[in-house]
């Protein structure tokens, strides 16, 4: 990896002199601490990693080099759902997609050549010609999951989720009232809203339903066994 960093930052130097761009030793310094790390960083962290080699530049300067990588190909500029900016290595020929954990925003990367073969054939049913593609899942990571409380209340789960309703304390109009609606111990439910705020939106089947904060307190849930396989 540290040859083809190497060549990276040699090709990137012939292109930055083609621009006639000033300041050429610092921005070459930017791309080698840039390259010497394969996460998915935020600008703030790459301040940090220069500042531990010893460079202390000026953020609109960092900035700029790192948009100036993205223009010439060396870097791509991601924005995860509910996350920072951030950038990764582009490496040339080279595709993967990206596993997000919603709790502590872990990014994994992945290849799967089944993916990438059904995605084309996908494309070719419908006569398209397929230039690019991105697909980002949201989940929890393993650490996170294991974490987490065996039931919680529906008021906590967040929006994307599916969970098993598992048991419904409170009163047993409460309870009756709910099952009018199809919510009943063993029901599989999507939250599609929930804003920490107000009522909650909730996919069941074919059927939207809101329900008010207090009720989804009482509602006990646990992750969908489906979504864990």
């Amino acid at each position: 990896m540290t040859h083809n960093n190497d060549l990276e930052k040699a090709n990137f130097k012939v292109l930055m002199e083609g621009d006639g761009t000033d300041r050429m030793q610092e921005r070459l310094d930017v791309i080698d601490v840039f390259l010497g790390t394969e996460e998915h960083i935020t600008l703030e962290q790459m301040l940090d990693l220069l500042k531990e080699r010893g460079h202390d530049f000026e953020t609109v300067f960092v900035a700029q080099c790192m948009n100036r990588m993205v223009e010439l190909g060396f870097a791509q500029k991601k924005q995860f759902e509910g996350q920072p900016i951030r950038y990764e290595h582009r490496h040339l020929g080279r595709h993967h997609d990206h596993l997000i954990c919603t709790k502590c925003g872990k990014i994994v990367e992945f290849a799967d050549e089944e993916i990438e073969r059904r995605q084309l054939e996908v494309a070719a049913r419908y006569g398209f010609h397929m230039l690019q593609h991105r697909m980002d899942v949201y989940g929890l990571c393993s650490e996170c999951l294991s974490k987490r409380q065996r039931f919680l209340p529906l008021a906590a789960v967040k929006p994307g989720e599916r969970v098993a309703i598992r048991e419904i304390t409170g009163g047993r109009t409460r309870r009756a009232r709910l099952a009018s609606m199809g919510l009943r111990p063993g029901s599989i439910i999507e939250v599609i809203a929930n804003s920490g705020q107000g009522r909650i939106i909730l996919g069941h089947e074919h059927t939207r339903l809101a329900i008010g904060r207090g009720v989804a307190e009482v509602i006990m849930v646990a992750l969908d066994q489906e979504d864990q396989v």
